[in-house]
């Protein structure tokens, strides 16, 4: 099925809307001119606007009929403390703030489909336009659901998109199950005893033993998970002493936990709390562990990923349906997906050769300074997000 004409004529407009956003990047729960912008522009399209949930958060009701049916489509708006290095007209005129995600683009491609929907309606029930704001680390979507998001707009299921470079513009990815890891930090304290660096035999060295406790972490992937569940205990911080001369009398240790399952981190946060308190016990320090869980792993639901690569088929043909490799970052629609059937789907940015003279000369990756959405996804995009809505309110449930 080719794209929707009235979509495809008015998305040099949609991108001038994108490009503003990208010039403009707010951080997360700061998306005050932003959900201004998506609030006017939905009301223009005479779309009941409320504001509020999750803070700064926007929902548009697009309803038609009297069915009481409803689907939820959801685009993240915040964007991340990176400072740009594109140097084209809508670059950031923000310092340290920068659209790296393309969270500018997941707006558009849903506001060209808000419109498209409020001025034909071909589906009997509502369609419920979810702008979220604060996914990059504020957990958005638990904010607006905090705010009674489903309760004040029911729902059958709830459905995301992200664009992934790399893919070839314009396919699209999903698969059921867990596409997306959950996050999650660790900071643990070795309390040791400082001392001369010559006389260590005096004090207590935290050191080796954060040494022999990043090692036995490993093990706990190695030796303590099943071989075919996936989890990863990345380190990434160390720090202790401040001289070369002085034994430190403390060191922290801080990183990142991702798994698919909920079991999984269960175990893994259970086994390193054992592991740290008694290697610390065993070299007679103290410890002090903190294990704190971010977003839980984002898990396709089976009859709605089968609904939506139905639909994906139908919009850009077989060829470019994909099956999409789970990756270990995170998500906040997972969420949402704990909480209501749906899935997260991927559309794809290309390899970056759609950016304007004048970027960064970086690679056109997520969280990269030189990104940048392409706009030739607007209509795609758009489309399968009206096709999606008009053919599930359109199946007999």
């Amino acid at each position: 099925m080719p794209l929707i004409e009235s979509i495809l004529a008015e998305s040099a407009e949609v991108a001038a809307i994108r490009r503003d956003l990208h010039a403009h990047p707010e951080l997360c729960f700061e998306e005050l001119r932003t959900s201004d912008l998506i609030a006017k522009a939905l009301a223009d399209w005479g779309i009941p606007v409320v504001r509020g949930l999750g803070r700064t958060g926007v929902v548009g009701i697009v309803k038609q009929g009297d069915s009481p049916r409803a689907i939820g489509l959801r685009a993240d708006m915040d964007a991340l403390p990176v400072t740009e290095h594109n140097r084209f007209a809508h670059a950031s005129r923000h310092p340290g703030k920068m659209h790296a995600c393309g969270h500018d683009g997941h707006t558009a491609m849903l506001l060209a489909a808000a419109k498209h929907l409020a001025t034909h309606r071909h589906f009997d029930g509502t369609v419920v336009l979810i702008f979220q704001p604060a996914e990059e680390g504020g957990g958005g979507a638990r904010e607006m659901m905090r705010d009674g998001l489903l309760e004040r707009f029911p729902m059958e299921a709830i459905f995301g998109m992200h664009n992934w470079p790399g893919l070839k513009a314009g396919q699209f990815a999903v698969r059921e199950g867990p596409v997306f890891a959950s996050s999650n930090e660790f900071r643990i304290t070795i309390r040791g005893k400082g001392s001369h660096a010559a006389m260590p035999h005096l004090g207590v060295d935290p050191v080796p033993v954060a040494c022999q406790m990043v090692q036995a972490f490993q093990t706990i992937v190695t030796r303590n998970k099943r071989p075919i569940d996936t989890g990863v205990i990345s380190v990434t911080m160390i720090e202790a002493g401040e001289a070369t001369n002085v034994v430190p009398d403390h060191c922290v240790l801080q990183g990142t936990v991702r798994t698919f399952t909920t079991e999984v981190l269960d175990l893994i946060e259970r086994r390193m709390r054992t592991v740290a308190e008694a290697t610390c016990v065993a070299f007679d320090a103290g410890c002090e562990f903190v294990f704190e869980r971010n977003y839980p792993p984002t898990i396709n639901h089976a009859a709605e990923t089968a609904f939506l690569r139905r639909v994906m088929t139908e919009v850009a043909g077989a060829e470019n349906v994909l099956d999409f490799e789970p990756t270990m970052g995170a998500e906040d629609f997972s969420y949402f997906l704990q909480a209501l059937p749906g899935a997260y789907f991927v559309i794809g940015n290309g390899d970056g050769a759609h950016r304007a003279g004048g970027h960064g000369l970086g690679p056109c990756m997520l969280h990269n300074p030189s990104y940048d959405f392409n706009d030739e996804l607007i209509p795609a995009g758009a489309t399968l997000w009206v096709r999606l809505a008009e053919r599930w309110l359109g199946t007999p449930r």
